[in-house]
């Protein structure tokens, strides 16, 4: 019963996601599967000032490369696979093969030189490390009710047992990589 509610949600969901793709300024990151993962978009940095592991300070209105996952695609793929690692791993592998492409899009876009690096925000931040990228709290109460209530039913859509104990203490987190460390770990010619 539960599954097909679930379904039934994502069907809507897929209906309703091209008129949210409209309303935004959102584009799709181009693949060789024709299959993207990302939709990104320009947009300068409002938030505290931060520092990355490698060194790179993202200062107030730095231009950055939002990443959103495709997420009407992933919950179908998602929903097909059984228990929450293999998703977890599924996800993780996804965004994996996607990154070349992010960062052929950063390097060659006509505003190259002035993008500092990529954010996005996610619940899911626990591997984020391995990918390359520095998490950290969202600080305004605001933005992060704001993103709570985006995250979270995406994320109950995606795992079967969503109100498990260990799932209470997720918390929405800015993502950050800079443009050196992109374009480093993942540009075809430096792997």
């Amino acid at each position: 019963m539960a599954s097909c509610f679930r379904l039934c949600l994502i069907s809507v969901w897929r209906w309703i996601d091209p008129i949210y793709f409209a309303c935004t300024r959102l584009s799709y990151l181009a693949q060789d599967d024709g299959d993207p993962v990302f939709r990104v978009r320009l947009a300068k940095y409002k938030g505290p000032d931060r520092t990355l592991t490698d060194g790179v300070k993202i200062r107030r209105n730095d231009l950055l490369v939002k990443i959103h996952l495709h997420n009407a695609k992933l919950l179908r793929e998602l929903c097909a696979n059984g228990n929450d690692l293999m998703k977890g791993r599924l996800l993780y592998q996804r965004i994996l093969q996607a990154m070349p492409y992010l960062a052929s899009h950063v390097s060659r876009h006509k505003k190259s030189d002035k993008i500092k690096g990529i954010i996005g925000v996610t619940l899911l931040s626990r591997s984020s490390d391995r990918l390359g990228f520095d998490s950290f709290p969202i600080q305004s109460r605001a933005y992060l009710a704001m993103k709570s209530l985006t995250c979270y039913p995406i994320f109950w859509l995606s795992t079967r047992r969503p109100f498990k104990r260990k799932h209470r203490k997720l918390v929405p987190k800015y993502l950050f990589m800079s443009k050196e460390t992109l374009l480093n770990m993942y540009t075809p010619e430096s792997r």
